[in-house]
């Protein structure tokens, strides 16, 4: 079960890594899998990534949700 937070709405698996956490139900909008974990990727997600952080090595579709964002070639 994922957890969610009330005040910023970031998720995680432990609640312990929130200010303010709430248990939630997470779903996919790539391939429709409901309660999924905040790991998930599914082939539709991963095609759609187009950056990776070069801090962190988080995937985005977006620059903007990336602190350092470099495009994935």
């Amino acid at each position: 079960m994922a957890h969610s937070c009330q005040n910023c709405g970031a998720t995680a698996e432990d609640p312990g890594h929130l200010c303010n956490p709430t248990e939630s139900i997470l779903h996919c909008d790539y391939c429709g899998e409901h309660n999924v974990s905040t790991t998930h990727v599914c082939k539709g997600k991963l095609s759609a990534m187009k950056y990776s952080c070069t801090s962190c090595g988080r995937v985005a579709e977006k620059e903007k949700d990336l602190c350092k964002p470099a495009e994935i070639s």
